[in-house]
């Protein structure tokens, strides 16, 4: 340590995308960003990063818990020779518990530790299954200077902060392993400042970037002065390593100003978060490519743009599986997309394999009447085509089902669902449109597809069909989306009674009908492919209903409760109440 207190830090952010489960991959990335930072005196990474965030059920593997900690050894070790400090999450057994866990390594050892305190246990978030809660958190001695490490969750309440304040906290550094969901960069933001503000102190939060299975890391890491101004903001959706330097004052450290990058508006994020969602699953995953069924409609049109600005032209193959209701309209639609993004694109009709499959049926289904059984053959009979594609070719298939369609059970089971990854799963079928309008005038940074027009004006003015008969309009079986839309909101993001909706001025048959069918299609929604998560709340992770559910919303007013009842008493702890 240091006779002194240093007056100047210099301080550098690691926004890096870790892969769950490469441990030595990781610890390769803690090091080049070492390299990278060397004039800074301390590195700050991102929550639990030597393991990846989130870890889930892999972290309780003693074989994965010990891999973590001999990584973290030998990192502490390497900081023996001189050169930045670092602050590296990670997994850390102690006392038979095991914790989420921030080592400060320098001079050679592991100099400190701090645990997470405050475990989320809500949406996607399950750390109150793998990880024990730490104490408090003081602040750690860093070359004379004191600083207050709360992880993550600990800055969304009050407590951690005001222990580290109060224990002589000077500076808050904050690992992060925060995923997108709308609005959560306003709120991460107000949560900062309501720290910042009651204790007085400046805070670098340090956030992840890259896709990990359903969830997004945009990264956008940043840092607030003590008077809650901001003098650093990190781009999103882009590794970077930034040294950010702090100068001692008589009221205490100052981040000096840094680069303020713009953040783009909700819709841009909306699709570039879907992009990096899709690529990183490829990437991470192994896969060389990726297929689709190319249909003519605007939810194929759309995934392929985003495949194409995540993995680049050459890595995605459309298909066009076309039958008798195939119009020529869709022909030419389905042609134009592929041509605006430079794909490979084929023809494989599926007339021999439906007809094959009803007149293996035949017998079976003797003297009954066509339905949505011989529908549905259509749609499986190009499922089996992609995925037999996928497997000899290698290429992962990308479904193409959007929210409204996953919520209201629109889509068939072995069928249009078959596949390994869906990006516009958590967009609803109106924010499909827009989204297509808006790649039409703009492209992310860093994707890889042409600029321009890639979605044809005609896929997204025409009416949305599933051309499985004659003449077919996604509206003959659903409301109209503009109002399915807007009720679906209600009941999976806000969980809202019937009975508020109804009052909002929607048709309650309306309202009762999407109920039921959002009730129903819990089973599909159990077997469909993993999706990138854009909204509140996504199907998967964050939303798990029973399959086996006979509760139904009655639509009646909700009743109040009979305070009567309870006497006005509290819950109490003990065994017999007298």
């Amino acid at each position: 340590m240091n006779a002194r207190p240093v007056d100047r830090l210099a301080i550098a952010i690691a926004q890096l995308n870790p892969i769950v489960g490469d441990v030595a991959g990781n610890a390769a990335k803690v090091r080049a960003a070492r390299t990278q930072a060397s004039d800074a005196d301390l590195i700050l990474f991102p929550e639990l990063f030597i393991a990846g965030y989130p870890p889930e059920d892999l972290v309780l593997k003693p074989a994965f818990q010990a891999a973590c900690r001999a990584a973290i050894e030998d990192l502490a070790r390497e900081t023996g020779q001189g050169g930045p400090a670092m602050l590296v999450g990670t997994p850390w057994v102690e006392n038979g518990k095991l914790y989420n866990a921030v080592a400060l390594l320098d001079g050679g050892r592991i100099a400190a530790l701090r645990f997470k305190v405050d475990l989320p246990n809500y949406g996607v978030f399950d750390e109150k299954r793998v990880f024990a809660v730490g104490p408090m958190p003081g602040p750690v001695n860093f070359r004379g200077v004191r600083i207050g490490i709360p992880i993550c969750e600990d800055i969304w309440g009050p407590e951690p902060a005001e222990c580290i304040a109060e224990t002589g906290g000077e500076i808050l550094l904050v690992p992060n392993g925060s995923p997108y969901r709308r609005g959560v960069v306003d709120q991460r933001l107000s949560v900062s400042v309501a720290r910042v503000t009651e204790t007085r102190l400046p805070l670098l939060y340090t956030n992840q970037v890259g896709g990990q299975d359903e969830l997004v890391f945009e990264g956008a890491s940043f840092v607030l002065n003590a008077d809650a101004s901001m003098a650093v903001q990190l781009p999103a959706f882009k590794e970077c390593v930034v040294t950010t330097h702090w100068v001692r004052e008589p009221d205490g450290w100052r981040c000096e100003s840094g680069p303020l990058a713009a953040l783009d508006p909700q819709d841009k994020t909306d699709y570039a978060v879907c992009v990096l969602g899709l690529r990183d699953y490829v990437n991470k995953n192994g896969f060389p490519g990726v297929v689709l069924g190319l249909s003519g409609g605007i939810d194929s049109a759309l995934v392929a743009a985003m495949g194409v600005d995540a993995l680049g032209r050459d890595r995605v193959r459309a298909v066009m599986l076309p039958y008798k209701y195939t119009s020529e309209e869709s022909f030419a639609d389905a042609a134009a997309v592929a041509s605006a993004l430079g794909i490979r694109y084929d023809i494989v009709p599926i007339e021999s394999a439906v007809k094959g499959l009803e007149q293996a049926l035949a017998p079976v289904f003797e003297g009954l009447k066509r339905d949505v059984t011989e529908e549905n053959l259509q749609a499986r009979a190009r499922g089996t085509i992609l995925m037999a594609l996928s497997n000899k070719f290698g290429s992962m298939v990308m479904t193409t089902g959007n929210k409204s369609e996953m919520s209201t059970g629109y889509a068939t089971l072995y069928g249009d669902m078959n596949g390994g990854f869906n990006p516009i799963k958590d967009l609803y079928k109106t924010e499909v449109f827009r989204l297509s309008e808006l790649r039409n005038r703009w492209k992310p940074d860093g994707a890889l597809g042409p600029d321009g027009v890639v979605i044809p004006q005609n896929i997204i003015t025409k009416p949305p069909t599933a051309e499985l008969r004659e003449n077919q309009k996604d509206q003959d079986s659903l409301p109209p989306y503009e109002i399915l839309d807007q009720i679906l909101e209600r009941l999976v993001e806000q969980e809202q009674p019937i009975a508020d909706i109804i009052a909002a001025g929607f048709d309650p048959g309306i309202v009762t009908r999407v109920d039921r069918m959002l009730n129903l299609a819990e089973y599909k929604r159990r077997q469909a492919a993993p999706g990138v998560k854009v909204t509140l709340r996504g199907f998967g992770r964050d939303r798990r209903y029973p399959i086996t559910n006979k509760f139904r919303d009655p639509g009646t007013p909700l009743p109040k409760p009979d305070t009567t009842l309870v006497n006005n008493i509290a819950a109490r702890s003990e065994a017999f109440d007298f």
